[in-house]
């Protein structure tokens, strides 16, 4: 009996050995890290104009479905988007879009005021807007950062909605990327950023300068 008992636990040991060592060898292997990027440019140079009394509000930019994500997307063929695997935004695209757009228009001084969500300064102006496009384009011919925002810029206090909206306009900016990996991905969205930022303050003070002429 102690023979048998002996054997079999021989023979346990046997056929746990190989599963144990599997398990010691998952362990050891390290795990790829992730890596971060975020949006890096000097905001665009628009200060050559008067500040006008305006304070302006800067809202979190809502984002379309395939680019409310982490996941740095990119497209190398028609109808299909895939995601770097262990490479991602440091926020969300929607917020990167508003945050920067916010800081440009803080560092421009065409304003009285910039404030964003959570602020106690009462605005007479509000900038709202939608990511409609954040995208590595890769073709033939070269890859491509490619960034759409649809912005709109809106009276605080105005009551009459016919009234209320001073402009909805679309900006797009398509940068070629010089390194293909996601570094290059995000240096080129940075370009497109500071592009489409200068392209919306310019179409936000020209429109304001009309309204306060009145």
């Amino acid at each position: 009996m102690k023979k048998f008992v002996q054997i079999s636990f021989g023979l346990c040991i046997m056929l746990l050995l190989p599963s144990l060592m599997s398990s010691c060898a998952t362990v050891r292997q390290p795990s790829l890290r992730i890596q971060h990027y975020t949006l890096e440019y000097t905001p665009p140079d628009v200060t050559e104009h008067p500040p006008l009394p305006a304070i302006l509000k800067v809202e979190r930019f809502s984002a379309a479905p395939f680019y409310s994500t982490q996941q740095m997307i990119y497209r190398d063929r028609s109808f299909k988007r895939e995601a770097y695997t262990y490479h991602r935004w440091r926020a969300y695209p929607g917020d990167l879009v508003s945050d920067f757009l916010a800081r440009d228009a803080r560092h421009s001084g065409l304003f009285r005021a910039v404030v964003q969500e959570g602020s106690t300064v009462s605005s007479t102006h509000i900038l709202e807007g939608s990511l409609e496009e954040f995208f590595e384009w890769n073709e033939e011919e070269g890859w491509k950062a490619v960034l759409t925002v649809t912005a709109t810029l809106l009276t605080a206090k105005e009551v009459d909605m016919n009234k209320r909206v001073l402009f909805q306009k679309t900006f797009r900016a398509i940068e070629p990327m010089r390194e293909k990996t996601p570094k290059g991905l995000a240096e080129a969205m940075s370009e497109a950023m500071s592009a489409v930022s200068e392209e919306i303050l310019q179409t936000v003070y020209e429109r304001l300068s009309v309204t306060n002429d009145k």
